[in-house]
Protein backbone atom coordinates (compact mmCIF):
# COMPACT_ATOMS: atom_id res chain seq x y z
CA UNK A 1 0.00 0.00 0.00
CA UNK A 2 2.84 2.37 0.90
CA UNK A 3 4.53 1.72 -2.53
CA UNK A 4 1.65 2.17 -4.23
CA UNK A 5 0.91 5.98 -2.22
CA UNK A 6 4.11 7.15 -3.42
CA UNK A 7 3.90 5.88 -6.67
CA UNK A 8 0.85 7.68 -7.15
CA UNK A 9 2.69 10.71 -5.43
CA UNK A 10 5.56 11.05 -7.32
CA UNK A 11 3.09 10.67 -10.21
CA UNK A 12 0.74 13.22 -9.09
CA UNK A 13 4.52 15.71 -8.94
CA UNK A 14 5.46 14.63 -12.38
CA UNK A 15 1.89 15.78 -14.06
CA UNK A 16 2.17 19.54 -11.68
CA UNK A 17 6.48 19.96 -12.32
CA UNK A 18 5.39 21.15 -16.05
CA UNK A 19 2.37 23.34 -14.98
CA UNK A 20 4.58 25.08 -12.45
CA UNK A 21 7.55 25.53 -14.92
CA UNK A 22 4.86 26.83 -17.06
CA UNK A 23 3.45 29.50 -14.10
CA UNK A 24 7.07 30.38 -12.80
CA UNK A 25 8.04 31.09 -17.11
CA UNK A 26 5.08 33.35 -17.83
CA UNK A 27 6.17 36.42 -16.15
CA UNK A 28 9.52 36.26 -17.52
CA UNK A 29 8.12 35.26 -20.85
CA UNK A 30 5.38 38.40 -20.82
CA UNK A 31 8.31 40.19 -19.90
CA UNK A 32 10.60 39.47 -22.68
CA UNK A 33 7.75 40.08 -24.75
CA UNK A 34 6.47 43.31 -23.56
CA UNK A 35 5.30 45.55 -24.97
CA UNK A 36 3.86 43.41 -27.44
CA UNK A 37 1.15 46.61 -28.36
CA UNK A 38 0.30 49.97 -27.19
CA UNK A 39 0.58 51.23 -23.56
CA UNK A 40 -1.56 53.88 -22.27
CA UNK A 41 0.08 56.90 -19.34
CA UNK A 42 -3.24 58.12 -17.57
CA UNK A 43 -2.67 61.68 -16.57
CA UNK A 44 -4.58 62.41 -13.66
CA UNK A 45 -4.84 66.28 -14.45
CA UNK A 46 -4.81 68.54 -17.26
CA UNK A 47 -3.16 68.95 -20.65
CA UNK A 48 0.08 71.44 -20.29
CA UNK A 49 0.31 70.82 -16.22
CA UNK A 50 3.97 69.25 -15.00
CA UNK A 51 2.79 65.85 -14.41
CA UNK A 52 1.44 66.21 -18.34
CA UNK A 53 4.43 67.23 -19.33
CA UNK A 54 6.92 64.62 -17.51
CA UNK A 55 4.49 61.79 -19.09
CA UNK A 56 4.58 63.51 -22.18
CA UNK A 57 8.26 63.09 -22.50
CA UNK A 58 8.28 59.68 -20.85
CA UNK A 59 5.87 58.75 -24.00
CA UNK A 60 7.60 59.69 -26.99
CA UNK A 61 10.76 58.77 -26.02
CA UNK A 62 9.48 55.31 -24.43
CA UNK A 63 7.89 54.95 -28.06
CA UNK A 64 11.06 55.22 -29.44
CA UNK A 65 12.80 52.39 -26.94
CA UNK A 66 9.74 50.20 -27.18
CA UNK A 67 8.66 50.88 -30.72
CA UNK A 68 5.41 50.61 -29.98
CA UNK A 69 3.03 53.60 -29.48
CA UNK A 70 2.91 54.93 -25.31
CA UNK A 71 -0.46 57.13 -25.23
CA UNK A 72 -1.41 60.12 -22.95
CA UNK A 73 -4.49 59.60 -21.39
CA UNK A 74 -5.96 62.77 -19.43
CA UNK A 75 -8.64 61.91 -16.88
CA UNK A 76 -9.18 65.17 -14.72
CA UNK A 77 -11.28 65.65 -11.52
CA UNK A 78 -11.20 65.66 -7.66
CA UNK A 79 -7.72 66.50 -7.37
CA UNK A 80 -6.54 64.33 -9.17
CA UNK A 81 -8.73 60.98 -7.66
CA UNK A 82 -10.48 60.15 -10.66
CA UNK A 83 -7.64 59.55 -13.26
CA UNK A 84 -5.22 57.37 -10.70
CA UNK A 85 -8.46 55.89 -9.66
CA UNK A 86 -8.56 54.40 -13.51
CA UNK A 87 -5.20 53.14 -12.94
CA UNK A 88 -5.96 51.47 -9.52
CA UNK A 89 -9.17 49.41 -11.51
CA UNK A 90 -6.96 48.87 -14.68
CA UNK A 91 -5.59 45.17 -15.26
CA UNK A 92 -2.65 44.53 -13.88
CA UNK A 93 -0.34 43.76 -17.38
CA UNK A 94 1.68 46.67 -17.37
CA UNK A 95 -0.50 47.87 -20.67
CA UNK A 96 -1.92 50.77 -18.74
CA UNK A 97 0.55 52.82 -16.20
CA UNK A 98 -0.30 56.24 -14.35
CA UNK A 99 1.75 59.63 -13.84
CA UNK A 100 1.03 59.68 -9.96
CA UNK A 101 1.87 62.97 -7.93
CA UNK A 102 2.44 64.15 -4.26
CA UNK A 103 -1.59 64.90 -4.24
CA UNK A 104 -2.59 61.61 -5.74
CA UNK A 105 0.14 59.79 -3.82
CA UNK A 106 0.39 61.07 -0.72
CA UNK A 107 -1.72 63.93 0.49
CA UNK A 108 -5.08 62.77 -0.63
CA UNK A 109 -5.28 59.85 1.40
CA UNK A 110 -4.95 62.03 4.46
CA UNK A 111 -7.23 65.17 2.72
CA UNK A 112 -10.31 63.74 1.49
CA UNK A 113 -13.04 62.01 3.96
CA UNK A 114 -13.20 59.16 1.98
CA UNK A 115 -11.13 57.57 -1.30
CA UNK A 116 -12.08 55.55 -4.51
CA UNK A 117 -8.70 53.86 -4.35
CA UNK A 118 -5.80 52.24 -1.46
CA UNK A 119 -3.29 54.94 -1.89
CA UNK A 120 -0.39 52.01 -1.29
CA UNK A 121 -2.32 48.89 -2.10
CA UNK A 122 -3.71 49.56 -5.14
CA UNK A 123 -0.93 50.62 -6.79
CA UNK A 124 2.91 48.85 -7.66
CA UNK A 125 5.43 51.86 -7.78
CA UNK A 126 7.82 51.58 -10.61
CA UNK A 127 10.37 55.36 -10.30
CA UNK A 128 10.47 58.13 -9.03
CA UNK A 129 10.53 60.49 -12.44
CA UNK A 130 11.09 64.22 -10.74
CA UNK A 131 10.47 66.40 -8.40
CA UNK A 132 9.61 70.42 -9.43
CA UNK A 133 11.10 73.45 -7.05
CA UNK A 134 9.05 75.69 -5.18
CA UNK A 135 9.80 78.81 -4.77
CA UNK A 136 9.22 81.12 -1.93
CA UNK A 137 8.49 84.82 -3.38
CA UNK A 138 6.93 87.88 -2.59
CA UNK A 139 5.67 90.93 -3.81
CA UNK A 140 7.88 93.71 -4.00
CA UNK A 141 5.71 95.93 -1.90
CA UNK A 142 6.31 93.24 0.79
CA UNK A 143 9.39 95.24 2.87
CA UNK A 144 11.60 91.88 3.11
CA UNK A 145 14.55 90.53 1.46
CA UNK A 146 15.13 87.40 3.58
CA UNK A 147 13.86 84.54 4.99
CA UNK A 148 14.62 85.64 8.38
CA UNK A 149 13.04 89.09 7.39
CA UNK A 150 9.75 87.52 6.32
CA UNK A 151 9.69 85.93 9.63
CA UNK A 152 10.09 88.82 11.74
CA UNK A 153 7.71 90.95 9.98
CA UNK A 154 5.18 88.18 9.99
CA UNK A 155 5.65 88.06 13.72
CA UNK A 156 5.11 91.21 13.56
CA UNK A 157 1.91 91.83 11.82
CA UNK A 158 -0.15 88.15 12.61
CA UNK A 159 -2.22 87.34 10.15
CA UNK A 160 -1.97 90.19 7.43
CA UNK A 161 0.24 88.69 5.36
CA UNK A 162 -2.00 86.60 2.79
CA UNK A 163 -0.67 83.75 0.77
CA UNK A 164 -1.62 82.36 -2.41
CA UNK A 165 -2.03 79.02 -3.90
CA UNK A 166 -3.18 76.41 -6.72
CA UNK A 167 -6.34 75.19 -4.32
CA UNK A 168 -7.00 73.75 -0.89
CA UNK A 169 -3.88 70.51 -0.65
CA UNK A 170 -1.86 71.69 -3.19
CA UNK A 171 1.66 71.77 -3.01
CA UNK A 172 2.00 75.76 -2.74
CA UNK A 173 -0.81 75.39 -0.18
CA UNK A 174 0.53 72.69 2.29
CA UNK A 175 4.38 74.10 1.65
CA UNK A 176 3.63 77.35 3.24
CA UNK A 177 1.63 75.45 6.05
CA UNK A 178 4.72 73.47 7.09
CA UNK A 179 6.60 76.77 6.88
CA UNK A 180 3.84 78.60 9.32
CA UNK A 181 4.03 75.17 11.47
CA UNK A 182 8.24 75.24 11.57
CA UNK A 183 8.38 79.10 12.08
CA UNK A 184 5.52 79.91 14.50
CA UNK A 185 4.22 82.92 12.20
CA UNK A 186 0.31 83.58 11.28
CA UNK A 187 -0.66 83.96 7.67
CA UNK A 188 -3.95 83.49 5.83
CA UNK A 189 -4.40 81.13 2.90
CA UNK A 190 -6.00 82.74 -0.41
CA UNK A 191 -7.05 79.26 -2.32
CA UNK A 192 -7.39 79.85 -6.14
CA UNK A 193 -8.33 77.60 -8.99
CA UNK A 194 -5.05 76.77 -10.38
CA UNK A 195 -1.63 77.91 -9.88
CA UNK A 196 -1.17 80.38 -12.90
CA UNK A 197 -4.47 82.80 -11.55
CA UNK A 198 -2.52 82.30 -7.85
CA UNK A 199 0.22 83.86 -9.52
CA UNK A 200 -1.88 86.41 -11.27
CA UNK A 201 -2.69 87.98 -8.43
CA UNK A 202 0.31 87.81 -6.80
CA UNK A 203 2.47 89.68 -9.22
CA UNK A 204 -0.66 92.03 -9.54
CA UNK A 205 -0.32 92.43 -5.61
CA UNK A 206 -3.64 91.19 -4.45
CA UNK A 207 -1.78 88.75 -2.33
CA UNK A 208 1.57 89.23 -0.70
CA UNK A 209 3.38 86.01 -1.18
CA UNK A 210 3.41 82.44 -2.03
CA UNK A 211 5.76 79.53 -2.61
CA UNK A 212 5.23 79.03 -6.50
CA UNK A 213 5.85 76.51 -8.85
CA UNK A 214 9.58 77.43 -9.89
CA UNK A 215 9.27 77.44 -13.82
CA UNK A 216 5.70 79.46 -13.51
CA UNK A 217 7.17 82.20 -10.60
CA UNK A 218 10.87 82.52 -11.86
CA UNK A 219 10.47 84.85 -14.84
CA UNK A 220 8.54 87.15 -12.82
CA UNK A 221 11.15 87.08 -10.40
CA UNK A 222 14.48 87.74 -13.32
CA UNK A 223 11.78 90.86 -14.35
CA UNK A 224 11.69 92.54 -10.60
CA UNK A 225 8.22 92.02 -10.82
CA UNK A 226 8.53 89.41 -7.91
CA UNK A 227 11.37 89.01 -5.18
CA UNK A 228 12.83 85.57 -4.59
CA UNK A 229 13.53 84.60 -0.88
CA UNK A 230 14.13 81.21 -0.85
CA UNK A 231 14.11 77.33 -2.66
CA UNK A 232 12.12 74.73 -0.92
CA UNK A 233 13.87 71.89 -2.01
CA UNK A 234 16.52 70.02 0.14
CA UNK A 235 19.17 71.72 -2.12
CA UNK A 236 19.49 74.27 -4.26
CA UNK A 237 17.72 74.41 -8.03
CA UNK A 238 19.97 74.37 -10.50
CA UNK A 239 17.78 76.45 -12.45
CA UNK A 240 18.92 79.62 -9.64
CA UNK A 241 21.69 77.96 -7.96
CA UNK A 242 22.06 81.46 -6.24
CA UNK A 243 18.98 81.43 -4.31
CA UNK A 244 19.47 79.70 -1.04
CA UNK A 245 17.38 76.93 0.25
CA UNK A 246 14.71 77.85 3.21
CA UNK A 247 16.77 75.05 5.65
CA UNK A 248 20.17 77.44 4.54
CA UNK A 249 18.09 80.67 5.17
CA UNK A 250 17.97 79.48 8.86
CA UNK A 251 14.65 77.28 9.14
CA UNK A 252 17.01 74.00 9.76
CA UNK A 253 14.90 70.88 8.40
CA UNK A 254 13.09 72.23 5.86
CA UNK A 255 12.43 70.61 2.48
CA UNK A 256 9.03 70.60 0.41
CA UNK A 257 8.76 69.98 -3.62
CA UNK A 258 6.00 68.74 -5.22
CA UNK A 259 7.00 65.40 -6.92
CA UNK A 260 5.85 62.82 -9.87
CA UNK A 261 6.17 59.46 -10.15
CA UNK A 262 5.52 56.26 -12.38
CA UNK A 263 2.82 53.69 -11.35
CA UNK A 264 1.60 50.54 -11.89
CA UNK A 265 -1.55 48.90 -10.81
CA UNK A 266 -1.28 46.50 -8.37
CA UNK A 267 -0.20 42.70 -9.03
CA UNK A 268 1.88 44.25 -12.25
CA UNK A 269 4.10 41.45 -13.33
CA UNK A 270 7.54 42.13 -11.28
CA UNK A 271 9.58 41.15 -14.39
CA UNK A 272 7.17 43.94 -16.39
CA UNK A 273 7.64 46.42 -13.68
CA UNK A 274 11.24 46.42 -13.74
CA UNK A 275 11.52 46.48 -17.24
CA UNK A 276 9.76 49.60 -17.33
CA UNK A 277 11.51 51.04 -14.62
CA UNK A 278 14.61 50.15 -16.37
CA UNK A 279 13.34 52.34 -19.25
CA UNK A 280 12.23 55.11 -17.52
CA UNK A 281 15.07 55.37 -15.73
CA UNK A 282 17.91 55.00 -19.24
CA UNK A 283 15.73 58.12 -19.86
CA UNK A 284 15.72 60.51 -17.21
CA UNK A 285 19.95 59.80 -17.11
CA UNK A 286 19.73 61.10 -20.63
CA UNK A 287 21.29 64.78 -21.22
CA UNK A 288 18.59 65.78 -23.21
CA UNK A 289 16.14 65.13 -20.86
CA UNK A 290 18.18 66.63 -17.79
CA UNK A 291 18.60 69.87 -19.49
CA UNK A 292 14.98 70.31 -20.51
CA UNK A 293 13.65 69.68 -16.73
CA UNK A 294 16.11 71.91 -15.54
CA UNK A 295 14.65 74.26 -17.52
CA UNK A 296 11.37 73.83 -16.28
CA UNK A 297 12.56 73.81 -12.59
CA UNK A 298 12.59 70.21 -12.25
CA UNK A 299 15.03 67.53 -11.31
CA UNK A 300 15.58 64.34 -13.08
CA UNK A 301 15.23 61.40 -10.50
CA UNK A 302 14.86 57.63 -11.29
CA UNK A 303 14.94 54.95 -8.53
CA UNK A 304 13.95 51.48 -7.65
CA UNK A 305 10.78 50.45 -6.95
CA UNK A 306 11.70 49.77 -3.76
CA UNK A 307 13.44 53.31 -3.42
CA UNK A 308 10.30 55.15 -4.66
CA UNK A 309 7.79 53.09 -2.31
CA UNK A 310 10.14 53.81 0.94
CA UNK A 311 10.02 57.95 -0.59
CA UNK A 312 6.31 57.43 -1.02
CA UNK A 313 5.59 56.24 2.58
CA UNK A 314 7.93 59.00 4.21
CA UNK A 315 5.91 61.61 1.91
CA UNK A 316 2.70 60.10 3.24
CA UNK A 317 3.37 60.60 6.65
CA UNK A 318 5.41 63.66 6.47
CA UNK A 319 2.27 65.65 4.99
CA UNK A 320 -0.03 63.04 6.65
CA UNK A 321 0.78 64.67 10.12
CA UNK A 322 0.87 68.30 8.94
CA UNK A 323 -2.64 67.97 7.49
CA UNK A 324 -4.15 66.21 10.66
CA UNK A 325 -2.57 68.95 12.64
CA UNK A 326 -4.10 71.73 10.61
CA UNK A 327 -7.54 70.11 10.53
CA UNK A 328 -7.24 70.57 6.89
CA UNK A 329 -10.33 68.27 4.86
CA UNK A 330 -11.47 68.29 1.07
CA UNK A 331 -15.30 66.43 1.13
Amino acid sequence: MRKIKAALALAAALLAAPALAQTTAAPAQQAASYPSHPVTIIVPFAPGGSTDVLARVLANKLTKAWGQQVIVDNRTGAGGNVGANAVAKAAPDGYTLGMGSIGTHAVNASLYASMPYDTVKDFAPITLVAEVGLLLVVHPSVPVNTVEELIAYAKANPGKLNYASGGNGASQHLAMELFKNMTGTDMAHIPYKGSGNAIGDLVGGQVQLMFGDMPLVLPYVQQGRLRALAFAGAKRSRAAPDIPTVDEAGVKGYAASAWYGLFAPAGAPAPVVDKVNASVVKILSEPDTVEFLVKQGAEAVGNTPAEFTAFQKREMDKWGKLIKVIGLRNE
